[in-house]
């Protein structure tokens, strides 16, 4: 018997089709890849974190673990861990609790306000430590969008704590309760406990901090915790010169003091003296305030588009922001020199 040999011949359409299909499946894989790549970032300590995006923000879903700001310089720390600083002004410093590095891969690192309000930053580049305003508008998203216990209201503590870790407790719809059902928003709060000025480390496992921008007093800033005992989280302040948890929000503060965006706004003179000047190009901003360089809040308006006009004359020489607020709770911030 002779061997027959087929030969098969394609069309020009088959063939186009083919290359249509092998195109997609690698433009997937290219797609995938990225947003595999997009749910990670890496510190200047090496440390990559997981992400998560809530609403209009994307968080770090984990502790700020590094021992440098974003430019490679060191975030001091004592010696011994449980040294007394109460005496220092602006104390910049970093600790893993109780001083035991294994404490860090779980829980980071606590630090003092002064340490993460540092211009050279502690968060990742493109990243930066929340005010207040943007916690307010997690937990805004998180209540108005069934997140609460039982699908409604602001008790939205479990929603936003680890599944694991917390100090157990009986009552339905706390932290420390049926654990294996907290965590439905990916935030993975974490109970890293504090460090107080005096040294002392305390209630890891009970309680989450975590450090907002924005001060209260001279000695004082906002904070926002979750307890085990609670199913709401609280906002409360304390002194500076603790030791509470960070987490970081995607998105720079503005370094740009000329034009930092002309698709959306329009900002000048800058530096200012007297009357700043702002022109909207977009209508979706609801609000305009004034942080001094510390965070804390000098005014708020209501954002008058499509030109509105704010006077600076009366407030010291220096550095302030602008915080933008859209109408769907994204948050803007622009650097702004005051002569």
């Amino acid at each position: 018997m002779k061997n027959v040999f087929r030969i098969s011949y394609f069309s020009e359409s088959s063939i186009i089709r083919f290359i249509k299909i092998v195109f997609g499946v690698v433009l997937l894989f290219e797609i995938g890849l990225l947003r595999m790549q997009a749910q990670t970032v890496t510190d200047i300590d090496g440390n990559v974190y997981k992400t998560v995006a809530i609403g209009t923000q994307v968080w770090i879903a984990e502790n700020l673990k590094t021992t440098k700001y974003s430019n490679d310089d060191l975030i001091e720390t004592t010696i011994p861990s449980t040294y007394d600083i109460s005496g220092e002004s602006t104390p910049k410093y970093q600790w893993a609790y109780d001083g035991d590095e294994s404490n860090v891969a779980t829980y980071g690192r606590l630090y003092t306000w002064f340490a993460i309000t540092d211009s050279r930053n502690v968060c990742p580049i493109g990243w930066h430590v929340p005010s207040d305003a943007e916690w307010t508008i997690l937990a805004d998203y998180l209540t108005n969008n069934g997140y609460g216990y039982g699908g409604s209201g602001s008790d939205i503590a479990k929603s936003m704590a680890t599944t694991s870790g917390w100090t157990t407790y009986t009552t339905a719809g706390t932290v420390g309760n049926d654990q294996a059902s907290n965590n439905s928003s990916g935030f993975s709060a974490l109970p890293g406990g504090s460090r107080s000025n005096n040294g002392a480390f305390v209630n890891i496992g009970d309680n989450g901090l975590l450090w907002s921008s924005t001060e209260t007093l001279a000695t004082y800033a906002f904070y926002r915790y979750i307890i085990y005992v609670n199913s709401d989280v609280f906002g409360n302040y304390c002194d500076k010169s603790t030791g509470l948890s960070v987490r970081c929000l995607k998105g720079d503060i503005s370094t740009d003091i000329t034009n930092p965006s002309a698709s959306i706004m329009e900002i000048y003179p800058n530096p200012v003296s007297g009357i700043l000047t702002i022109e909207y190009k977009r209508e979706d901003f609801e609000t305009v305030s004034i942080l001094n360089s510390q965070g804390a809040l000098m005014t708020k308006e209501k954002a008058i588009a499509p030109r509105q006009q704010l006077d600076f004359s009366k407030y010291a020489s220096g550095l302030y922001f602008l915080e933008f607020v859209k109408t769907i709770g994204e948050v803007k911030r622009v650097k702004v020199i005051h002569n």
